[in-house]
């Protein structure tokens, strides 16, 4: 019998969770293996033969298209192919297909780019260094919060029924601690946010142990 469980390689960042919660969302079995990036193990000449851009998180499915063994990388990918393969998280209805993928790339170009810098200016010492980077990067970061929340003041979702493009973009909410973001400023994406979290499938997701203890 051919082994349908998914092998996705992982950390507890917001990149690794939108799989974890993805795969949870979508009933698809599979096991974790944690890749501990603050040990360099994304370096890994086995990883790398998964993810030649050494960034988690990555998967392999051995029953792939045709029944074949496929990885694939990126995040965003990822989400769509697992989506494809459930044959739910991505919409049937051609317009909203569209607007899920719409807002996926959004999160992927923008909605992570900007955080994740921020997360990096806030951990720097020197204090001249994070002002500047702060500076642009907050800035940026919260007109992307506005983007949101003037969007799901007139829908539940992004693309009108729970997608992968909510998941994609949770991973990232999710830090809004991080981004030193209060999310009682955007009072749809709270709304959002909560609804989205309190999800079976999502908590399952967030509680994946995606660190060694």
């Amino acid at each position: 019998m051919t082994d349908r469980t998914i092998d996705l390689y992982s950390f507890d960042t917001p990149n690794g969770r939108k799989i974890s919660v993805a795969l949870e969302e979508l009933g698809l079995p599979y096991r974790v293996h944690v890749v501990d990036i603050t040990k360099g193990e994304q370096h890994a000449p086995e990883f790398v033969r998964l993810s030649p851009n050494h960034k988690i998180p990555a998967i392999l499915d051995p029953d792939g298209p045709g029944g074949h063994p496929l990885s694939v990388f990126e995040s965003g990918a990822i989400l769509i192919y697992l989506a494809e393969k459930a044959g739910r998280g991505l919409p049937a209805d051609p317009v909203r297909r569209v607007r899920a993928l719409e807002w996926l790339m959004w999160q992927m170009g923008g909605f992570g780019p900007m955080p994740g810098q921020v997360h990096h200016f806030i951990a720097l010492a020197d204090e001249a260094d994070r002002r500047y980077g702060l500076a642009r990067y907050m800035k940026e970061t919260r007109r992307l919060y506005e983007v949101m929340n003037e969007h799901l003041s007139a829908h539940e979702h992004f693309a009108d029924e729970f997608s992968i493009a909510d998941i994609a973009i949770v991973g990232w909410t999710w830090r809004h601690p991080r981004h030193e973001v209060d999310l009682a400023d955007y009072p749809h994406v709270k709304r959002w946010y909560d609804a989205v979290m309190a999800r079976p499938g999502v908590l399952r997701g967030f509680a994946v142990p995606l660190r060694r203890t």
